[in-house]
């Protein structure tokens, strides 16, 4: 799953990191696994999943022409949002765009 979004995010004006960031980008994305949870059982066996992730955007700017972006890259690649909200995070002197997303695929 990470390779899956991290190449549906590749075009992105932003870089793509897993888990966390410690570099100086101006604007960067963070994404990590929140949660997975079967969707289809069959003879009690898992047929469906589906994975919960939550991709952070950080800038020290305007960030909505990348968020924009982000979630119609997400969309097309079968993502669903399921959450939004945004933030300024004092500690980082960034802006923050929490974004979740579910996806569901076979097991």
């Amino acid at each position: 799953m990470n390779h899956l979004i991290e190449s549906t995010l590749s075009s992105l004006d932003a870089s793509v990191h897993f888990a966390n960031y410690s570099g100086s980008d101006s604007t960067y994305v963070v994404y990590q696994e929140y949660n997975q949870a079967p969707s289809l059982h069959a003879d009690d066996e898992e047929i469906r999943t589906k994975y919960f992730y939550q991709v952070d955007v950080f800038s020290s700017g305007n960030y909505s022409q990348t968020v924009k972006e982000l979630k119609r890259l997400m969309n097309e690649a079968g993502f669903k949002r399921t959450f939004e909200a945004g933030e300024y995070v004092s500690e980082l002197s960034k802006y923050r765009k929490l974004l979740r997303f579910s996806y569901e695929a076979a097991s």
